[in-house]
């Protein structure tokens, strides 16, 4: 049996799922690059998806906000990964919230065979509540790291995405023209709670 580092250090069996959640600007999507390079550098065969609606920074890669990059294949939807992960032995999924719950079944079916699944998603929407289908990957999740971005308004950690403009859609793609990250206290005041 082949065996990885996990997030903490300890030896670990191959088949896991590891989630990296947290508010937008938190560094997500980077600690997701950082894991794959690392896992690529392994030698190890390495596969990232991405939903196809994001495509703010780039049609075929994923990259995060500082502008660090990797290669990756856009799917319409969770299915699709299953079809096109044969013969990896680590998938990474960037902006998880986007997919259903299917996602939730592809992450199980791919870690029950062996795979390391490395998922990356926002925990909350611009509401402060849950997002699709993060809170079940939280549960199937092996290992879960929680990251904070800055609240732009007091430099304490910040763990809400604020919508600053009135759209009210659930999904609605921006930077920081159309969002900041705030701490609980700057965010019920930015509400008026």
């Amino acid at each position: 049996m082949e065996f990885i580092e996990s997030p903490e250090g300890s030896r670990q069996g191959r088949g896991s799922v590891e989630l990296i959640t947290g508010s937008m600007f938190s560094g997500k999507t980077e600690e997701l690059i950082r894991r794959l390079r690392r896992a690529q550098f392994a030698g190890l065969k390495v596969e990232i998806f991405k939903p196809s609606i994001d495509n703010r920074y780039s049609e075929t890669k994923v990259v995060s906000h500082d502008e660090k990059s990797i290669s990756s294949t856009p799917v319409e939807n969770a299915a699709s990964i299953l079809l096109l992960a044969s013969g990896c032995d680590v998938i990474g999924i960037d902006e998880a919230q986007f997919f259903d719950n299917s996602i939730i079944e592809v992450c199980n079916k791919l870690a029950d065979s062996g795979v390391r699944i490395v998922v990356a998603g926002l925990d909350m929407d611009y509401t402060g509540k849950p997002f699709g289908p993060m809170p079940a990957l939280l549960s199937i999740a092996e290992f879960v790291t929680k990251v904070h971005a800055i609240c732009t308004r007091c430099g304490n950690l910040a763990q809400y995405s604020y919508r600053k403009s009135s759209e009210e859609q659930q999904v609605l793609l921006g930077e920081m023209d159309k969002y900041e990250p705030l701490c609980r206290n700057c965010y019920n005041l930015a509400h008026g709670k």
